[in-house]
């Protein structure tokens, strides 16, 4: 089981940046890859970011590449997700998200993730 609990979200103005932290209580499987999913409303979920915990590899949607950067503390079980050059088009509640089982589809299919936190809303303004 792991728990997730985002926090970081808030408002901004189109250009600022903002920290998302992801904080993962695990009782049993460490999860082997987390990620960042976003949604807007009216839209489908989509991959933001996802890292690997082996390898350290790490994947990006390509609407964040260059702006958003995903990390992983290990000792503290906390995934980050720097957001820098934040647009009005940014503007999502944004979802933490773990996989624990082997999946062997991409890096940004929520089918994949098992566990979800509860989402931390970002609103960047013009």
């Amino acid at each position: 089981q792991v728990q997730l609990v985002e926090s970081g979200g808030g408002s901004v103005q189109a250009g600022g940046s903002l920290r998302l932290s992801c904080a993962a209580s695990v009782s049993t499987s460490s999860p082997y890859c987390m990620g960042w999913f976003r949604q807007a409303p009216g839209k489908q979920r989509e991959g933001v970011a996802a890292i690997y915990r082996s390898s350290g590899s790490t994947y990006y949607g390509d609407s964040v590449k260059g702006r958003f950067t995903i990390s992983l503390d290990n000792a503290k079980n906390t995934l980050y997700l720097q957001m820098n050059s934040l647009k009005p088009e940014d503007t999502a509640m944004y979802y933490c998200a773990a996989k624990t089982d082997w999946y062997g589809g991409s890096w940004n299919e929520a089918a994949g993730f098992g566990y979800w936190g509860q989402g931390t809303q970002v609103t960047v303004s013009s």
